[in-house]
Order: structure tokens, then C-alpha cells, then sequence
């Protein structure tokens, strides 16, 4: 008795998905037809005046009994459409198949990723883009490493892609207080957090905006090095050569500075690991360079969806049935009114 009962509340039958949809647009219809059908039993039935005294006539309860067929039968006429329009429930589940691949993305945050070519700054734009790179896998561990002077990794091989979000989200200019570029040194801690990785594809995405300043390993080296290790390497060189813009000083006008990207380097690195380099100088040629190794680098991850549907309408069909056969059963009785049926 109970599902029968739990099949008439609000909530379940918000919870269902209907096979015949459209039939449910007639239940609005059955009130029309006993509308219809008291209207054409009003205008045939003949008339006879009569005329009662003030006080004579008394209301009674038991008069509203004679609507309760009409009632009863318009429920199970309710009901059987809810049956006709097929109550079910679909349970699906998603079985994944295939192996990501492990990336590394390894950004600079050093002083000179304030400058403010690629807006609101070369830092902020990297980190957007990475962000978007992130939504944009399924399946694949992706871990983060960061550097300045020195090179740290920040984020472990992960698919908590939640966790990457704010890691990326906490990076800010000046968290390394040894500034600097140790490009060489970045591309070491990538290549030890990647070696042991036993993943088919290794990438290494490395974003930075100066030359290598810093550090002891020389960034030749560490790419060789990281190719030995199975490692993909793409480069990605930010920002504009010359003079662009860089803050504002006391009184509140621009300051300029003048930067250079050491390109030939870039490219060897990104040669030695067999990957491309690409230079991005705005942020839109930055959004075209992650889509494009976006769709270097892809993961085969196969999906199965297995979906179990389970009908409902018996509920329905139960109460319809039942209905219609209390409907008979009144018919029989003084509530019904044998002249107009």
C-alpha cells in the first residue's frame, strides 16, 4: 500500500520522466467533459416550477454526496491518462575505459610576468588560459610546477581538477622571494616529478616571458635531459619584444620598461624535446596556443553509458482500475441519479 500512496505526491511524480509527454495535456480535458455533459443534460431536462415556502427548504451535507461518482470517475479517468503517459525512472551509469595522459604545466611567476601587454597582466592571462586548459581535459593527472629564481612544484600529478583550480588561483607575483628566470632549473623539477610516470604520453608545457637568469642547470640540458625521461615539450614565449607598459610610478602615469624574450632558446628547448614553440603576444594568441596543444594531445578515454529504465505506470493503472470499479459500484446506489444517466 505504501508505494501506491508514495506514487500520489508531489514530489514523485516531479521526479519522473514521461514516455508520451503530450498525453498529460489531457488531463485539463476531463473537467471540460463533465462541463459538456452537465450542460447538455441542463438544456434537455424539462422543467417543473415549484414553489416553497420561506424556512421549508433546508440544506443538508449529504446533498454534496451526489457529486461524489462524477468525482470518482473523473479521478480514475485522471489517473488513467498519468498510466497512458508512462511514469519511468532512468538510471545511468558511466563505465570510463582508456588511459589519460600526464601533463605538467610549469609557469613563471616571476617580477617580470606584471608587465601589462597581455592584460591585466602576463601572469593573470596565464593563469586564465591554464584554467580553461584544465576544463577542457578529461582523464588525464595534471600537475603543476612554478619558478622564479628557483622552481618548486606546487601541485602533484592529479586528476582533482579541483584542487588544481586553486592552486592556480593562489599563484601570485613575488611568491618565490628569490626572483629571477631558472628556466633550466623548472624544467628539472618537471622531469623528476614526470619520470617515474608510467603514462604512454608525457607533456611538458613550459610558459615563460624572459631568458634563462637564474638557477645552476643549463635549460639545454634539463630539455635533453627530460626527452631521455619520455618527455614532450612545448614552450611558450609571452609577451611582446621592446619597450611595454609597466604599472604606473608615484604620480600615477604609465611606466614603461624594456623586455626581450630570448626566442632561439625557446625553440631549441622545444626542439631537444621533440614538442613546438609558440609565442603568444596578446591574449588572444594565447587562447589559440593552449586550443592548438589541446588538440595536439589528446587522451583516448572511451565512455559506457549503461541506462536502466523502470516503468511506473502500474501505480496508476492500479488506481484507474480501482476507481472505475467504485464508480460502478455508486451507480447502483441513491447517490446516482438514474434519469440523467
Amino acid at each position: 500500500m505504501a508505494p501506491l500512496l508514495d506514487g500520489l505526491r508531489y514530489a514523485t511524480l516531479a521526479s519522473y520522466t514521461w514516455a508520451q509527454p503530450r498525453l498529460l495535456l489531457l488531463l485539463p480535458v476531463i473537467p471540460l467533459l463533465f462541463l459538456g455533459r452537465w450542460l447538455l443534460v441542463h438544456r434537455r431536462r424539462p422543467r417543473l416550477d415549484v414553489a416553497f415556502v420561506a424556512g421549508q427548504l433546508r440544506r443538508d451535507w449529504t446533498a454534496g454526496l451526489r457529486f461524489l461518482p462524477d468525482l470518482v470517475l473523473g479521478l480514475s479517468m485522471a489517473f488513467g491518462v498519468v498510466a497512458l503517459a508512462r511514469p519511468q525512472r532512468t538510471d545511468e551509469r558511466v563505465v570510463q575505459t582508456g588511459e589519460g595522459i600526464d601533463i605538467l604545466l610549469v609557469l613563471d611567476v616571476s617580477g617580470s610576468m606584471e608587465l601589462g601587454d597581455l592584460k591585466p597582466n602576463r601572469l593573470e592571462a596565464a593563469k586564465r588560459v591554464a584554467r580553461n586548459f584544465i576544463d577542457g581535459r578529461v582523464g588525464d593527472r595534471i600537475g603543476l610546477v612554478v619558478f622564479a629564481g628557483d622552481a618548486y612544484s606546487l601541485a602533484p600529478l592529479t586528476t582533482d581538477y579541483d584542487l588544481l583550480r586553486e592552486n592556480l588561483s593562489s599563484l601570485h607575483l613575488g611568491m618565490i622571494a628569490n626572483d629571477g628566470t631558472a628556466i633550466g632549473t623548472a624544467l628539472g623539477v618537471a622531469t623528476n616529478r614526470l619520470r617515474d610516470s608510467r603514462s604512454r604520453t608525457k607533456v611538458c608545457i613550459l610558459l615563460s616571458d624572459g631568458e634563462n637568469t637564474a638557477g645552476n642547470l643549463d635549460p639545454l640540458t634539463a630539455a635533453q635531459l627530460a626527452h631521455a625521461f619520455g618527455l614532450k615539450l612545448y614552450t611558450i614565449g609571452l609577451g611582446k619584444d621592446g619597450v611595454v607598459p609597466y604599472g604606473t610610478d608615484e604620480a600615477g602615469r604609465p611606466r614603461y620598461v624594456e623586455t626581450r624574450l630570448d626566442e632561439t632558446t625557446m625553440r631549441q628547448l622545444a626542439q631537444a624535446g621533440e614538442g613546438q614553440f609558440f609565442r603568444a603576444t596578446d591574449n588572444a594568441a594565447l587562447n589559440r596556443v593552449f586550443r592548438q596543444i589541446d588538440r595536439y594531445e589528446k587522451s583516448e578515454i572511451k565512455q559506457t553509458r549503461f541506462r536502466n529504465t523502470k516503468d511506473y505506470y502500474r501505480i496508476y493503472l492500479f488506481w484507474c482500475v480501482g476507481l472505475w470499479l467504485l464508480w460502478l459500484g455508486l451507480k447502483n446506489t441513491f447517490l446516482t441519479n438514474a434519469l440523467e444517466d
